[in-house]
């Protein structure tokens, strides 16, 4: 069921489905709850399913002109408070596995395991900085070029072909970002802390599910994180939309994740 709340003045958009322990999910950059179709059904079938449209996304509105992973994270708490939910299980695919962390960060107390599919807890490098600094002064004038690239080419090179229906159909919500909130958002991620101290410090349940042949993050460096944060990893075959790229695999991941996190 779609719901929405006001916060700070903008509508905030989420789909609440599904009875039992509460599993949050927070989609990417340029992405929204829909990217969670093929998911929702399968999870919800033991769980309460809570999919978040973050600031700038989907339809929930923007919010000045950087979107920090830390207000991204208050707008979660703020959603989780107003359904009066006090555990929870999160998921966060990309930009939202630094929302994720931001709001563990915060609410260490709230968290029953944390999974990082296809993110990272560390900042950006600096070429990566340079990168969405550069990508903000050419969305201005090019938009719609901007985001098809940025988007397709998360995806390894065997999939865009293989989904390539998918692809078009997920890159249709991507084109529906507004310019703001791919400028404050893409702002965001570019000043976001390196959290890898909240997964070493905490206890909970912790996950990385990140794709072989993922263009953006590397398997050997997240490997290795996982390895310093004593955290569990899935590696899949796909590219960074793992999503997509591996559906089914990814479901079996998930439903064990959860049901071993409510043992934590």
């Amino acid at each position: 069921m779609e719901k929405s709340l006001f916060f700070k003045n903008i509508k905030i958009s989420f789909l609440d489905c599904g009875n039992g322990p509460v599993v949050v999910f927070l989609h990417g950059f340029l992405e929204n709850n829909t990217m969670w179709k093929d998911l929702i059904p399968e999870i919800s079938k033991k769980n309460r399913v809570i999919a978040i449209d973050l600031l700038g996304h989907g339809k929930t509105g923007c919010l000045g002109y950087i979107h920090s992973m830390e207000m991204m994270a208050e707008v979660v708490s703020a959603v989780l408070k107003s359904l009066r939910i006090r555990k929870i299980t999160l998921i966060g695919h990309s930009m939202g596995g630094y929302v994720s962390l931001a709001l563990t960060e915060r609410y260490p107390e709230m968290i029953r395991g944390l999974c990082l599919l296809n993110s990272s807890s560390l900042s950006d490098t600096s070429a990566r900085k340079k990168l969405r600094v550069r990508a903000n002064k050419m969305v201005k004038s090019n938009f719609e070029n901007m985001v098809r690239m940025s988007f397709v080419n998360l995806f390894c090179e065997e999939s865009k072909t293989a989904f390539k229906s998918k692809i078009e159909n997920a890159l249709g919500e991507a084109l529906k970002t507004p310019l703001q909130g791919y400028i404050a958002s893409q702002e965001g991620m570019r000043v976001r802390l390196n959290r890898m101290w909240v997964l070493k410090n905490n206890r909970f349940k912790k996950l990385f599910i990140l794709g072989k042949k993922d263009p953006v993050l590397s398997e050997s460096e997240t490997l290795a994180e996982a390895k310093k944060t004593q955290s569990e990893a899935v590696l899949l075959s796909g590219g960074h939309m793992s999503h997509i790229e591996n559906t089914d695999s990814l479901i079996k991941a998930l439903n064990r994740f959860i049901k071993q996190s409510l043992n934590y």
